[in-house]
């Protein structure tokens, strides 16, 4: 039953990981592509390392820590990268399409 669980969440994590990589290679502006990785990476990796958890359960005495930190810190570092990366692309005054979405929510720097 093990193998079902960890072949269905890696199927899951590589479809998220395929998707998000191929929307940052195929959003229009920096905007948009920062989606991909930010958000689709993201639970891709999850689900990749909750496999690798459940594998290592499986194959060793308990649960491995390991995965778990490196999804934490995943889980931490994803957000606060691409919010620093969308703050600095604001601040430079980075060109966008009209089809991006909350540009009249953007402040002006001071």
């Amino acid at each position: 039953m093990a193998e079902w669980i960890i072949s269905i969440l890696l199927l899951i994590g590589g479809s998220f990981v395929l998707v998000g990589s191929i929307g940052l290679v195929k959003m229009p502006d920096f905007f948009m592509r920062l989606h991909g990785p930010t958000k689709a990476t993201t639970l891709g990796m999850a689900c990749l390392l909750t496999a690798a958890i459940v594998f290592f359960s499986q194959s060793e005495a308990g649960i491995s820590v390991k995965e778990i930190l490196i999804s934490i810190f995943l889980l931490l570092t994803a957000p606060i990268s691409g919010y620093m990366l969308i703050k600095s692309a604001i601040h430079h005054k980075l060109d966008s399409i009209e089809r991006t979405k909350g540009k009249d929510n953007i402040e002006d720097d001071v």
